[in-house]
Parts: C-alpha cells; structure tokens; sequence
C-alpha cells in the first residue's frame, strides 16, 4: 500500500514502525459549534484509512482530540450565556450525534486539552530547560531559529516567511523573531486558566496535539493527519516542539485532505459559506 507523504512530497511504500501495529493522530475539532460538512470531510477520510488499515489486518491505535479551551470557545460562552466548560460539553455531545449519524466510527481514545494541562506544562517545562523556548512577561515562545528543520513539512522559505511575517508585526510583540510561536499565555480577563511556572494561564493551540500524541502514542508515531489547512502552521510547529522534546522523528506519514470548496472557496465558518452536518441531515439521509 502506498501512501502519498506531504512531508516527502511522494507517494511511499507503507511500513509500520512496529510490524502489525499502526499509531495514528488525526487533528480534531475545536468545539465551539456543530461541525460543517467541511469539518467532516477529514473525519470520514481518516475514518475510512483507519478502517481499511483494521481491514488489511493492522492493529491501530487511532487518537482523534478535542480542542476545548480556545479563544471561540470563550466567545461562544460569552454569546450563549454559559462557561467555556459548558460549551465545549455542549458540542461534544453534538459532534457525536453527528460522526454517528455519518458512520464515522469512535477513536480509540478522545484526549481533551483540559485533561491534559499538567502534562502540557510539563512539555514546555522541557523545552524550556533544553533552551528551544523562552519566557517573556508570562508568555513562552519557541524559538523557531533554534529548530533546524523547521519549514520541512510546508517546505516554505523560512526567509520569505520572516519578511512577510514583519511586514505585519504587530506592536508591542515581544517575541524574539516573527516566526516563534507561543506556547503558553497568560489569561485575560474572564478567560478560564491554569496555574503554571510562568503565569495563570493556559496552552497555545500546537503544544496540545504534541503532548496528547505523546502521552497516548508514544514519541514517534506511524501517521499524523489532518486538513490541508493545517500543514502551516499547526503541524509544522508541532513537528518543532515534538522533534525537539524527544529526539526523535515525530511521525513517518503526513496525510492531509483537501478543502471542501463551495463557488471555488474554502468552505469556512468565517466566511459564512459553509453547511452544518446538522442541516444537510435535515435534507438529505447522511448515509447519501
């Protein structure tokens, strides 16, 4: 079986890392509203690879995560009246109704960001320590000039990326150099939060995947996947703090779906052009 690697830009030969055994990470949904039919394409494309995988005889591992603390969900909160907590329960609950209405079958483990806070702090404890992050009024950054490969998985020109990343720099920004990312920040007002060595706060988004990669899959895992829209910059900065923190190649396989597009557009729920699973279900049985 061969599989097309976005970090070779070629198709591969599958081998496992251990024979007869396959550890996968799909990217999950942030749950702050029902998933758009866009959202669902990834879930039934690495539904389907996983179940073809059992098929051929593999034994997976399969984590799929949900993002559940993050800045829209804390604006939805503030819309609907209810804690982020509430929120993010919220539309768990109605994420499932939904993969089950679609045939997308359970992951053998569902992490939540705010079960796995301890462990987060942890990481970039240790990144820190190895001196590929550093700490600035509470916020903690990691030092992307640190990482060597960085830019291998979007195979982006790190110095076109930097000229444009100034041109846009915001003022008042404390980090380093344009392309470093935060991996901890401080809470604003009314925002749920942590105690951590650095501030009350709570996780950047990309340090999450790495850590509950880790926890339920190990260091170096067989397949990592997602949309398209998250080769740069969510994996590419996951690959930076993972390969760091373990030493080790972070994943063999990187497997990316492309947008669902309505009128030649990605279909967004920033752009307003998108349907819910919920209101295709409405007019069409979701098995069609």
């Amino acid at each position: 079986m061969k599989l097309y690697n976005t970090l070779s830009r070629k198709k591969e030969e599958f081998k496992p890392i251990e024979e007869g055994k396959v550890k996968m990470y799909v990217c999950g949904p942030t749950v702050y509203n029902f998933i758009h039919i866009g959202n669902a394409r990834p879930f039934i494309i690495f539904d389907t690879l996983r179940r073809y995988l059992e098929y051929r005889g593999y034994d997976v591992t399969f984590v799929q995560n949900f993002t559940d603390v993050d800045d829209k969900i804390i604006k939805t909160s503030h819309e609907e009246n209810i804690t982020p907590e509430e929120v993010a329960t919220k539309y768990i609950k109605e994420y499932f109704v939904d993969a089950d209405g679609l045939g997308i079958k359970r992951a053998s483990v569902h992490p939540q960001v705010t079960d796995n806070i301890e462990q987060i702090i942890a990481f970039v404890k240790e990144l820190e320590d190895k001196g590929y992050a550093y700490a600035v009024n509470g916020d903690v950054y990691f030092d992307t000039k640190k990482f060597k490969d960085y830019g291998k998985l979007s195979h982006k020109n790190i110095d076109d990326l930097e000229a444009g990343h100034r041109s846009i720099k915001v003022t008042g920004d404390l980090k380093e150099d344009p392309l470093d990312f935060v991996l901890w920040k401080p809470k604003k007002d009314g925002e749920p939060y942590w105690e951590s060595p650095w501030c009350q706060g709570r996780p950047g988004w990309h340090i999450e995947c790495s850590v509950m990669s880790k926890k339920y899959l190990g260091d170096e895992i067989d397949i990592h996947a997602g949309g398209e829209d998250l080769i740069f910059p969510h994996h590419e900065n996951e690959i930076a703090q993972s390969e760091a923190a373990n030493g080790v190649p972070f994943a063999k396989y990187w497997l990316h779906n492309a947008f669902l597009n309505i009128d030649n557009k990605k279909m967004s729920k920033s752009l307003g052009n998108f349907f819910t699973v919920r209101e295709i279900g409405e007019k069409y049985d979701l098995q069609v």
